[in-house]
């Protein structure tokens, strides 16, 4: 399977190995429990609003991937159910702004099973792509604009984020606001 270049196809996203990508910018930050993480979701939602792109997430299972997103999609105004979409793989919110499509690969066997779930549409919708488990996707995903590595620290959760150089403002913005998330 041909891998799948994203809809506006930049050559500076993460994970991008290409002579004319820079190295990306990282910031890592711990939070404490569940609620932190719902705030940190919520600030990178105010930081995400202008921006359209993929956004990865990659942990272990119970790492907070998904509360990460609910905390987002809660900062984006969303006030219903957010489920994982571990049993149906896609779940799109297009009531907010900008449109979230939450996936998860977890179960996904094949890379080539992204055909299927009809990546290639998704690619040109307008908004932001939430992916978890992105290494089920290996080599049939386009890079990330922005991705999360979330990692248990005892009771806490150390987080950290990767962008390409256009998202870095991104990531000076939620370094500054980091001691306001516990």
């Amino acid at each position: 399977m041909h891998s799948l270049q994203h809809r506006d196809q930049q050559s500076d996203r993460v994970g991008d190995t290409s002579a004319a990508a820079e190295s990306p910018a990282q910031v890592e930050l711990e939070v404490a429990g569940e609620t932190a993480q719902l705030t940190l979701g919520a600030r990178l939602a105010t930081l995400l609003r202008p921006h359209r792109g993929i956004v990865y997430l990659r942990g272990d299972l119970g790492a907070g991937k998904t509360t990460l997103v609910r905390g987002l999609l809660r900062g984006l105004g969303y006030q219903g159910a957010v489920r994982s979409p571990t049993y149906t793989l896609i779940e799109p919110y297009d009531a907010v702004d900008p449109p979230v499509v939450h996936l998860d690969l977890y179960r996904l066997a094949d890379p080539e099973e992204l055909d299927y779930l009809g990546l290639r549409d998704l690619l040109e919708r307008p908004g932001l792509i939430l992916i978890e488990w992105p290494e089920r996707g290996a080599g049939a995903l386009p890079p990330a604009d922005l991705e999360l590595l979330i990692e248990h620290a005892g009771d806490r959760r150390r987080i950290r984020l990767n962008a390409c150089p256009n998202w870095t403002p991104i990531l000076s913005a939620l370094a500054d606001q980091a001691a306001a998330l516990d």
